[in-house]
């Protein structure tokens, strides 16, 4: 039996984001697939990411990093929805100077 401890995360898309990473050049979509996967195993805490960071100044509980260096720099977004059933959405995809923050 698994504790909750290891129980993975459920990552959803909103359907701007997923029409925003219909967009991608096909090497962000890459990495914008990896980003989920490890949000998936690890939480929205991911350090190991680019400029990741919480976003302040926030009501909820919003993350985001890059996907790449140099120009333009795409990130994510997302945001913890539950922390009790591990559920996050990722809201924002595309490049640094759109991004909701």
């Amino acid at each position: 039996m698994k504790t909750s401890e290891s129980i993975a995360w459920t990552v959803e898309i909103t359907s701007k984001a997923r029409k925003q990473r219909g967009k991608l050049p096909e090497d962000i979509t890459d990495a914008l697939l990896a980003l989920w996967a490890d949000l998936k195993a690890c939480g929205p805490v991911q350090p190991a990411w680019p400029h990741y960071g919480k976003l302040k100044g926030r009501k909820t509980e919003d993350y985001h990093c890059h996907l790449n260096k140099g120009k333009p720099t795409y990130v994510a977004v997302w945001q913890v929805l539950d922390k009790q059933i591990k559920l996050m959405e990722i809201n924002y995809v595309g490049t640094h100077e759109n991004a909701p923050y």
